[in-house]
């Protein structure tokens, strides 16, 4: 059985450039004949031999690497783990924990010569299950704005197959959502988690809405809607973004049955939305948020530096907010990141906000 098995991935290993992952991970787990060509053709050269050659599924994973002496594998500064030879090439096959994200660096003679970091463990519901219907993807449909000038911006929305197609649904904002719209699985397997989800009913029925920052004349447009302290891209939302869903979406009006979220520069701009308008968006999730002085202004000299003293000292916002950040995270002229996301959470904690702060030891990426 394990020759016949071996013989057919051999097979569609010369009949395909690429393996997936799933036929790698078992490749390398018999030490197959043949795996040091499945994984040049997966990887590539430059990721083999910079050693940032690494596949996962479900905590499952392979690395590999070209070195002339037998190297081990650090992951996050665990113990190292001994690497077997494929060929001319170094590999090793291990689990780890899935929900996080991980850094790993191969040493060879006490010395480093090659890694990665940020590298995601998708855990079960990131996959497709058999069974779980798929909802319905609409765009990408162009959105002019009169509160920006000249701007437009795409829009995607996403609508569970449960739809009656008359109950109003719950909302969830996505920053940047043209990252998360892509082809199935996709980077972030976001569309198969939010299917998962909904079909165990861990998540209500949503309509998910995907907005690519405006483009226009100013070069730097993304930050001047997401890093401004200011209602003005929440007005760009509720007023500009909202009805053309809402012309074939019915939507919940209340803020408590809506989420917004983003990354970076969108992370500062989800909890800007729901500190100005909670009764439109009453529950944040911000990763890697830009509370900073990226945007300054007349009314906000420091920009969204400010945030964390503004919590502090204005009346209380009947919101909810998941924090993120990483000890890695940026710490440029416009301000330091981890700090600035340990400052809002100490803000958040002061006025007894119903907050989450994950704090790890990531850099500023989507991971």
């Amino acid at each position: 059985m394990r020759i016949l098995l071996t013989a057919v991935m051999l097979a569609q290993v010369c009949a395909a450039q690429k393996v997936s992952t799933h036929e790698l991970l078992q490749m390398a787990r018999m030490r197959a004949a043949g795996l040091e060509q499945a994984l040049r053709d997966t990887f590539g050269a430059d990721n083999i031999q910079k050693g940032a050659a690494a596949a996962g599924e479900m905590g499952d994973f392979v690395f590999a690497v070209a070195s002339d002496k037998g190297p081990s594998l650090e992951i996050n500064n665990e113990a190292p783990i001994p690497a077997f030879k494929a060929g001319s090439l170094w590999v090793v096959q291990t689990r780890v924990k899935t929900g996080t994200a991980y850094n790993y660096t191969w040493i060879a003679d006490g010395k480093p010569i090659g890694g990665a970091n940020n590298l995601p463990a998708f855990g079960p519901d990131s996959y497709a299950k058999p069974g779980v219907p798929e909802g319905k993807l609409t765009g990408p449909i162009e959105v002019p704005s009169k509160i920006y000038p000249s701007v437009k911006a795409n829009v995607w929305f996403y609508v569970p197959a449960q739809w009656d197609g008359v109950t109003p649904l719950a909302v969830q904002v996505w920053a940047d959502g043209q990252n998360f719209v892509g082809p199935r699985p996709g980077q972030w397997r976001v569309l198969e988690t939010l299917d998962n989800l909904t079909a165990q009913k861990r998540i209500p029925l949503m309509v998910n809405i995907f907005i690519q920052p405006g483009v226009g004349p100013e070069r730097n447009q993304r930050s001047i809607e997401y890093d401004t302290v200011s209602d003005t891209y929440l007005r760009r939302l509720l007023d500009e973004i909202f009805p053309v869903v809402e012309k074939q979406v019915k939507m919940r009006k209340d803020g408590y049955s809506r989420a917004i979220q983003g990354l970076s520069s969108g992370g500062i701009m989800a909890f800007n939305a729901a500190f100005h308008k909670p009764e439109e968006f009453s529950r944040v999730l911000s990763w890697i948020g830009s509370y900073t002085a990226i945007q300054r202004s007349p009314a906000h000299p420091e920009g969204g530096a400010e945030y964390p003293t503004m919590v502090r000292r204005e009346t209380k916002r009947n919101i909810r907010v998941w924090l993120q950040d990483g000890s890695a995270d940026l710490d440029v002229g416009a301000g330091n990141w981890p700090a600035a996301n340990i400052g809002m959470a100490n803000a958040l904690k002061f006025k007894s906000y119903d907050y989450h702060f994950s704090f790890g030891v990531g850099e500023h990426n989507n991971a």
